[in-house]
């Protein structure tokens, strides 16, 4: 999808402030266009806009209430996952528009925005954030806490490309509109603001070619497989 259209999609996209509600019941109480569960003890859900009034007019029926709102006025909502022929580890936060491939890895506290395509057998790893409509190959590493720059704003740039076998080290950024060559490295820390031929080594701040990988490169950067079997 281009970024004009995604950017038409999250301007006609409804807003949406979904709460949950938790309290004791002193009284029953009655709730219009929410989710209900529970009987005494109660959680209810449903768009805080729609809630706040009839909470208001209840209020002295219900005890210990606590108000949990994880959005407010959010124009996208996250990816389903749950059929996804990969492994994605609690607190990942994926939105929806974003393709990601068999057997990839999604490690916690990742955050990969609307638009983004990961590869078969890829690891985004811990902290690492994926912008709008960046694309990454298949069999990468994304390190810890490293940044592939979006494409949302401005609309006219070009997405971040990040070809086969490539691994982004620690902490690196990747600028917008950069391409990352097959099997190239880029070390922790850099910041990329050139393209990477592939099978090149980069490092740096701005990010400079140090030397092709040689065996001792590969031998440090390769890909362990057993870490991406998602079938058990």
């Amino acid at each position: 999808m281009k970024t004009e259209e995604l950017i038409q999609k999250l301007h006609d996209h409804s807003r949406s402030t979904e709460v949950l509600l938790m309290f004791n019941e002193i009284q029953p109480t009655h709730w219009q266009k929410a989710a209900v569960y529970g009987d005494q003890f109660k959680l209810v859900i449903g768009e805080w806009e729609i809630l706040r009034s009839q909470l208001e007019d209840q209020r002295r029926q219900l005890r210990d209430l606590r108000i949990i709102c994880p959005q407010r006025q959010s124009a996208w909502p996250q990816l389903a996952i749950q059929d996804l022929p990969c492994r994605i580890e609690p607190g990942a936060w994926i939105r929806d528009e974003v393709e990601i491939g068999k057997n990839a890895v999604i490690l916690s506290g990742a955050v990969i925005n609307v638009g983004a395509r990961i590869g078969a057998e890829t690891m985004i790893d811990m902290n690492a954030v994926v912008g709008a409509r960046a694309e990454i190959g298949a069999h990468c590493h994304i390190g810890a806490g490293a940044v592939i720059a979006g494409v949302l704003e401005p609309a006219s740039a070009q997405p971040v490309i990040i070809e086969e076998g490539v691994l982004i080290g620690a902490n690196a950024v990747v600028l917008e509109e950069i391409r990352i060559g097959r099997g190239a490295v880029v070390a922790a820390g850099s910041v990329v603001t050139q393209d990477v031929p592939a099978g090149w080594l980069a490092a740096g701040v701005p990010a400079r070619l140090i030397k092709q990988k040689d065996e001792q490169t590969m031998k440090k950067t390769k890909i362990v497989e057993k870490l991406r079997d998602s079938s058990r």
